[in-house]
């Protein structure tokens, strides 16, 4: 069984070869397809070279103008605060440019973001090893706590939608899913999706995405175990059979304590959540003082009658 994306939208299908060039109807932007980065219920996104200066960018063409729009309106927000706070030059550039694309006499809304050059995050893991987890882990969550600081929830959060770079450096790349605190998910995936588990409601609130988070790792580390439970009937699918995988699965023991809060909705905010996973995350990197070997008893009773027979010759020399 394969984990399900759901949207309000209807899709249609769109698979663009490399090589394709993707030229923007209003302001005449120029990008070449290099690879399918990956896609959602509502478009589809693009690793894209730009021609004037071959840039990498992540180019989304989506399925419906409306759903698209309300993408971009986030993306404006997000780069507005950082603007309003200083953010670096290359937080800056989070929208590159919106434009339509003519596809087989259709237009087709499009909009350019900033691209990490990386691999998705089950790739990534599966090259470097589980423990990379920790630190793209961390990192994730610092995007999320942004994202939620800024009054959005990202939705439909799946290792496919979350690049990672060489030094574990992340990014969000399908931004499809994000929906204002309040308002209900417009777009989720079963697997990582709280109700899928009835575990909670399907509510924009931050325990929502570090909900999605801990299922990722479960995922990640533990993939055999969620399958099997999420076959299950959905009157007997629940929460529980996360925990338990959890309890009974070796590596994801470093992360226990802090998965057993997300999936329960124990945090009290995304602070709180990224403040713990740094702390495990340093305790799984400090170095194990190792424990000095115990004297066996029987030097330690051979040392003392030396130190006996020792005092009694010295006190017969001494004395004769």
């Amino acid at each position: 069984m394969e984990a399900m994306a759901f949207s309000e939208t209807t899709s249609f299908k769109l698979n663009l070869p490399q090589g394709t060039r993707i030229s923007g109807r209003w302001k005449g932007g120029r990008y070449v397809v290099q690879r399918l980065l990956g896609k959602g219920a509502n478009g589809v996104v693009y690793l894209v070279k730009q021609e004037k200066n071959a840039k990498l960018y992540a180019l989304k063409l989506g399925f419906d103008t409306l759903d698209i729009q309300s993408e971009i309106n986030v993306l404006k927000a997000l780069q507005r605060q950082r603007w309003r706070r200083g953010a670096a030059e290359r937080d800056l550039a989070y929208l590159v440019e919106v434009d339509d694309f003519t596809y087989r006499g259709r237009e087709i809304p499009f909009y350019v973001m900033r691209y990490v050059q990386g691999e998705p995050l089950s790739a990534f893991l599966a090259r470097r090893g589980g423990r990379w987890l920790d630190v793209a882990g961390y990192n994730l969550l610092q995007q999320l706590r942004r994202l939620h600081g800024s009054g959005w929830v990202f939705g439909d959060l799946k290792p496919e939608n979350v690049l990672v770079a060489a030094y574990g450096e992340v990014e969000l790349i399908d931004y499809g899913g994000v929906t204002a605190i309040g308002h209900s998910v417009k777009q989720f995936t079963e697997w990582y999706d709280r109700g899928f588990w009835d575990a909670g409601s399907r509510s924009a609130d931050p325990g929502y995405d570090l909900f999605s988070f801990a299922v990722v790792c479960i995922h990640l580390l533990a993939e055999r175990p969620l399958k099997k439970a999420a076959i299950q009937l959905p009157q007997t699918r629940s929460r529980q059979d996360l925990l338990a995988i959890i309890n009974s699965t070796p590596q994801l023991v470093p992360y226990r304590g802090w998965l057993q809060k997300a999936i329960n909705g124990e945090f009290a905010d995304t602070q709180e959540a990224c403040r713990q996973w740094k702390e495990l995350v340093s305790a799984n990197f400090s170095p194990k003082r190792k424990a000095r070997p115990s004297t066996p008893r029987w030097i330690l009773g051979a040392f003392a009658v030396s130190l006996t027979l020792l005092a009694c010759a010295l006190y017969l020399t001494l004395r004769f």
